[in-house]
């Protein structure tokens, strides 16, 4: 299928739409004005704030401003009109020289979206400078023999201005002898030249007078004009001679002054007068005047002031030959000016930022500077350059305009403040280069929240302490400033045995330092666990948890509590039953004690104190059992009394001691038969009827404690527990039967026997109990022993002098385990 005839025009169609959209694009950057010369100041330029596309209210607003390199500002902005005005008096002649074409470089710098414009502004010439011979006045020596048709040069007029502004003619005042002839010279100045029309005849007319007028294009048209005296002369046929009709030197721009560059040399065939040389420069400017000399004598050019390649690279010389009767002859000097290193790179910031926040994105814009080197060809090159290891870059944008950008995320946690050096280096030999000092700070939000020093605390505290006491201090340290890094604590809401735990301890929200409320017991509270919140004052606040362990340490401020035997309630002591026959290390009974304290202040030992045997019985050191060290003998007495006290091994260590009595016997009626015996003993006046009441008594006795055994042991097959004889008013008290006591989660294991009989004597009141050795140790359950009534058998006895009478024999209860 053949291709479309259309396509190609299209393709060219579109090709020319880029084109022109590249073209509008480019233009959309650089404006161009034009402007006369010596306008008065604030002269309106161009309307910059239509080019640019901004209401002028807006360049207030969008900060345009005028950013331009250089030593004066040409033009300023007129924020008001939104125009581009001269901000003074342009002379193109001081700015531009004669070069044809003068144009004015600025930029312009959109500061809201960092965004550069280049303006160029050409300035016009205007017919502003006359012609200029620079002498009113020039001598021209003529030899009489002159022929016809010999040319003699004529000072040239300079016109500062350009094109049709400049020079462009002379004109000769009538006369015989002479006629004016200019001459376009190869680069494109015009020559004078006085041309002799006839013989000329010295004795007739010594001297002749002239006017030179020059004149340029301008309108109106500027003149300038100089006298010409011609002098006859005698005879000189030979003019001066250049060895070169042009010189050409190159010179560095740093040179040493008064060092020469160059000799011109004429030479002359004449003899005497007629050929001595003298050399001048033909058309003295003050610049040439400032920075060269030329020795009349020898020809030789030398420098009066440095060179600067910068502000001008080329000079153009003329120099004339005289020889002694007024003949010259012309050269030109062609200086070429070879730039040098000398310049380093300049560096000016247009626009900068002091602060960011750390949450930046990348390409964040921190500054726009323009970087210029005076030097050319590599010499300018310049090249810029930041260390490599900050989180920033530079991108070239407009020209030489750089940005400096965030390259990665900042952190001010670790760098709070960057001090950037921008250096520009230029590519010339040595290299030189310029380093710039950027300042800036990182400002800080709250992204970090507090950070204990520990993942966990344990803190140690003992009992009874102090209320206000300090316990530790916790320490949270947070990576922010100012209120981003201060920190409060507080403590989690929580409940310890029912209460509140703000009622135990408290916290210092300023500085952590954790306080106890109250004085600790041990033995109700050992160990605590707190969570303490570390907040910092961010908006918003972060927050950070650490768990806290307390312990409560035990001291000894509990002294041992006996559980066996109790102390009774009725002031009568409580007895145990030791046979006689009991070999050595029969168990007695076995003191059980208990320290609510733990630990090394809980550890008991039992030591016997006192005995009214010394030697008969000992105390198991650990154990508390008392056992009989011995055999028993018939000269031991009845009535044995041992103070056994417990021990803890705190510091100081308690201690607490109980008191018991040992009845030495081998039967119940033994027991009774021995202390009636004590009670005869004791009162010697008693009558023998006394005797036969207790031996009744006891008889009775028997007889009805083994009715009553029977009787428990058919009810004790529906009950499963027992209660301990209670003592009434006056009369003997019975031990109550051993139990479990729980302390610590440790079970004491007590001791209990077959028999109690309680006897009461209305004389002493004695309180005796005489139970049957049981030598299994067993366990009781708190359920063995039940109420059960009592059983009592009162039996009336006269009084005898003297002696007791019995009131009561009463067995109340039979324990058995």
């Amino acid at each position: 299928m053949a291709a479309s005839p259309y396509r190609p025009y299209c393709s060219r169609l579109v090709g020319i739409c880029l084109l022109l959209g590249a073209l509008w694009e480019t233009r959309a950057e650089q404006i161009r004005y034009s402007v006369p010369e010596e306008l008065e100041k604030g002269s309106y330029v161009g309307n910059i704030a239509k080019d640019l596309g901004l209401e002028p209210r807006e360049l207030a607003e969008r900060g345009v401003r005028i950013v331009s390199r250089g030593r004066t500002q040409l033009f300023a902005l007129n924020l008001r009109s939104g125009s581009l005005v001269t901000a003074g008096r342009i002379d193109r002649e001081e700015l531009c020289d004669r070069s044809p074409k003068c144009v004015v470089s600025l930029e312009i710098l959109l500061e809201d979206k960092v965004k550069i414009f280049g303006v160029e502004v050409e300035i016009i010439d205007v017919n502003d400078n006359a012609p200029n011979f620079g002498a009113e006045q020039r001598e021209i020596k003529v030899a009489e023999n002159e022929i016809p048709g010999t040319r003699f040069p004529l000072p040239e007029a300079f016109d500062p201005d350009v094109g049709v502004n400049s020079l462009q003619g002379y004109q000769l005042n009538s006369n015989v002898y002479f006629s004016l002839d200019v001459q376009n010279g190869a680069d494109g100045i015009k020559y004078p030249e006085l041309v002799l029309e006839c013989a000329l005849d010295r004795e007739k007319d010594a001297v002749h007078h002239l006017v030179l007028t020059a004149f340029d294009g301008g309108d109106p048209v500027h003149s300038g004009t100089t006298r010409i005296h011609v002098t006859l002369m005698d005879a000189n046929d030979n003019a001066p001679l250049f060895t070169r009709p042009e010189y050409h030197v190159s010179v560095p721009e740093n040179i040493p002054v008064g060092s020469r560059i160059l000799t011109v040399k004429a030479t002359d065939p004449d003899e005497g007068a007629n050929g001595e040389v003298t050399y001048y420069f033909r058309k003295v400017r003050d610049k040439i005047s400032q920075l060269f000399q030329l020795n009349s004598e020898t020809g030789d050019i030398t420098i009066l002031e440095d060179l600067d390649y910068e502000d001008s690279e080329f000079y153009h010389i003329d120099v004339e030959a005289h020889d002694g009767p007024g003949l010259r002859a012309r050269s030109k000097v062609l200086v070429t000016v070879l730039d040098v290193n000398d310049n380093a790179p300049e560096v000016m910031v247009t626009s900068l930022v002091s602060s960011i926040q750390e949450t930046s994105s990348p390409g964040t814009v921190i500054a726009l500077f323009n970087v210029h080197d005076s030097d050319s060809g590599e010499n300018g090159l310049v090249t810029c350059s930041i260390p490599n290891n900050l989180p920033f870059t530079l991108e070239k944008t407009y020209g030489n305009y750089y940005r400096l950008l965030t390259h990665s995320a900042l952190d001010r946690e670790k760098v709070s403040e960057y001090n950037i050096t921008v250096t520009a280096t230029d590519q010339g030999t040595p290299p030189l280069s310029t380093e710039t000092h950027i300042s800036l700070k990182v400002a800080d939000i709250n992204d970090n929240p507090p950070a204990f020093l520990h993942a966990s605390y344990s803190a140690y505290l003992p009992e009874n302490n102090a209320r206000g006491a300090s316990i530790l201090t916790i320490t949270a340290q947070d990576p922010d400033s100012i209120e981003n890094a201060r920190v409060t604590y507080s403590l989690a809401e929580d409940v310890l045995q029912e209460e509140p735990l703000s009622s135990y301890v408290s916290i210092n929200s300023d500085t952590g330092v954790l306080y106890s409320l109250r004085s600790f017991d041990y033995e109700q509270v050992r160990d605590m666990k707190l969570l303490v919140t570390a907040s910092d004052s961010g908006d918003p606040p972060l927050t950070s948890n650490v768990s806290l362990s307390l312990f409560i340490l035990d001291q000894n401020d509990n002294a041992p509590e006996i559980l066996y035997p109790s102390h009774p309630t009725d002031g009568s002591t409580g007895v145990e039953l030791a046979p006689r026959s009991a070999e050595p290390g029969y168990l007695v009974t076995k003191v059980v004690a208990v320290d609510r304290d733990s630990g090394q202040n809980a550890w008991l030992s039992y030591h016997l104190l006192k005995a009214s045997e010394p030697g008969l019985f000992a105390v198991g050191r650990h154990t508390g059992e008392v056992r009989t060290a011995r055999a028993l003998l018939d000269r031991d007495a009845l009535k044995q009394s041992l103070v056994v006290m417990v021990q803890d091994h705190g510091q100081p260590p308690l201690s607490a001691t109980v008191t018991l009595t040992v009845a030495v016997a081998d039967s119940i009626p033994d027991v009774l038969a021995d202390l009636s015996s004590l009670e005869i003993s004791s009162t010697p006046e008693a009558s023998d009827l006394t005797l036969y009441l207790v031996v009744a008594v006891a008889s009775v006795s028997c007889l009805f404690l083994a009715f009553v055994i029977v009787l428990l042991a058919l009810r004790l097959r529906r009950w499963h527990t027992s209660r301990l004889l209670q003592a009434s008013e006056g009369g003997l008290v019975g031990m109550s039967a051993s139990h479990f006591v729980g302390v610590d989660g440790v079970r004491a294991f007590l001791q209990t026997y077959s028999h109690e009989v309680s006897l009461t004597a209305d004389s002493r009141k004695s309180h005796l109990i005489f139970p049957q050795p049981n030598y299994a140790d067993t366990l009781i359950s708190q359920k063995s022993c039940e109420k059960n009534e009592p059983l009592l058998i009162t039996q009336d006895l006269l009084e005898t002098k003297g002696d007791p009478n019995l009131h009561q024999v009463s067995q109340r209860c039979h324990t058995e385990t």
